[in-house]
């Protein structure tokens, strides 16, 4: 078996692109994998297109080899686009191993442990500020709407909901995102009272919405420092939240957060390999390890979740991607003994669902692990060339 071809594919998923790597074999085997080029990835297409160069004519089956070989090349430059390159690439090829041997990717890796996973609906009214015209949904323009919207969550049988912090002070309400320079609060990222209020609105609202049982998650991004974090874990305890999510490249910090905050503490999805999660659970920095697959590889997010376990931390999927990425992570959920929660995007475009063969099952809020060989689905390439990008890939 031989590598003949590798393409890219890319369509419109309204606010973002969906971006597909296709691996063609010249038995006519096809593995496919989904990354990002959006939230600091430009350019990770030219990246790919460049690594594959090497690959055609390989025999894509000893992946650890082909995937140690390319570290190698790369090790002057690690992590970043080179990582999710290799990623894509590495994906693609469990795909089609896994399809030559007629088994699911989980089988890989001796899996599967369990057969559902339970579900958090994640940027819960995030999307919907925009959104919401392309979505078909109703928008979110104050409190009540959370509360409304909890209430929705609650119905769909979804036992967590995951959001981020809301102004409605502002004109128009939007998302608190001053982390990645959109709005006021950058480049300082001091914590003020309105943010505080803000962060209490919100959260009443969905607990009011969903409910005691609800488990609640408040995502807090990279719009903080450590001082901010702690004021805002304090704030947040009469909440019982599920857990305080805070992106953070320094493992000491967040200990210190950590140590001070009444809740469980999730972050590293912006990390690469195990070299950058061990000094964050050297420091017991937190206490369940956010693994993203499309930047990973689905080979080094196992390795990540087995060092964790030495560490007796929980894991789970960064995944708020399209449903190619959701199978993915659902194969590595359905591997780990050290599994959390799986991350989902529930509010998505109308045409999510056409993009692939097989979407993803959820019944009563949790993920049915999919047992068709690969991945479980193939990309709808017809679907795709449907809805054009809207940045293009000439």
């Amino acid at each position: 078996m031989k590598i003949v071809k590798i393409e890219d594919l890319h369509c419109n998923a309204g606010w973002r692109d969906f971006s597909f790597l296709k691996i063609t074999t010249d038995d006519g085997l096809v593995g496919w994998s989904e990354y990002n080029e959006g939230y600091g990835s430009a350019g990770i297409t030219a990246v790919i297109r460049r690594m594959a160069q090497d690959l055609i004519g390989e025999d894509p089956r000893p992946i650890e080899r082909i995937m140690t070989r390319q570290y190698a090349i790369t090790r002057q430059a690690p992590g970043g686009l080179n990582q999710q390159a290799m990623a894509a690439i590495e994906n693609a090829l469990l795909d089609v191993k896994a399809k030559a041997l007629g088994v699911p990717v989980h089988a890989l890796f001796g899996g599967p442990v369990r057969d559902r996973l339970p579900l958090y609906w994640s940027h819960c009214g995030s999307y919907r500020f925009r959104n919401a015209e392309v979505m078909g949904v109703d928008p979110v323009r104050s409190a009540d709407d959370l509360v409304t919207l909890g209430k929705h969550v609650k119905k769909r049988g979804f036992k967590a909901l995951k959001t981020n912090i809301f102004r409605f002070d502002t004109d128009p309400p939007n998302m608190y995102q001053p982390g990645f320079a959109r709005g006021p609060g950058w480049p300082e990222l001091n914590l003020d009272n309105a943010t505080l209020d803000a962060i209490h609105v919100g959260l009443s609202a969905f607990r009011q919405g969903a409910g005691p049982e609800m488990g609640i998650l408040l995502d807090t991004n990279f719009n903080f420092k450590t001082e901010g974090y702690i004021k805002v874990a304090r704030a947040c305890e009469r909440y019982n939240l599920f857990w305080l999510e805070i992106d953070s490249y320094d493992p000491e910090g967040l200990r210190l957060i950590r140590d001070r905050a009444p809740m469980p503490i999730a972050s590293c999805e912006s990390l690469f390999g195990r070299r950058q999660f061990r000094p964050f659970f050297e420091n017991r920095s937190i206490d369940v390890s956010i693994i993203d697959v499309p930047w990973n590889g689905m080979l080094e997010s196992f390795k990540i979740a087995a060092m964790a376990e030495a560490y007796e931390i929980n894991c789970a999927p960064h995944n708020f991607y399209g449903h190619m990425s959701t199978l993915m992570s659902a194969n590595l959920c359905a591997t780990m003994p050290n599994f959390r929660i799986m991350e989902i995007d529930i509010d998505d475009v109308p045409w999510k669902d056409d993009l692939v063969t097989h979407p993803p099952v959820i019944q009563n809020g949790e993920l049915i692990v999919p047992t068709r060989p690969g991945w479980g689905a193939d990309i709808n390439e017809e679907a795709v060339k449907a809805h054009p990008p809207k940045n293009p890939h000439p």
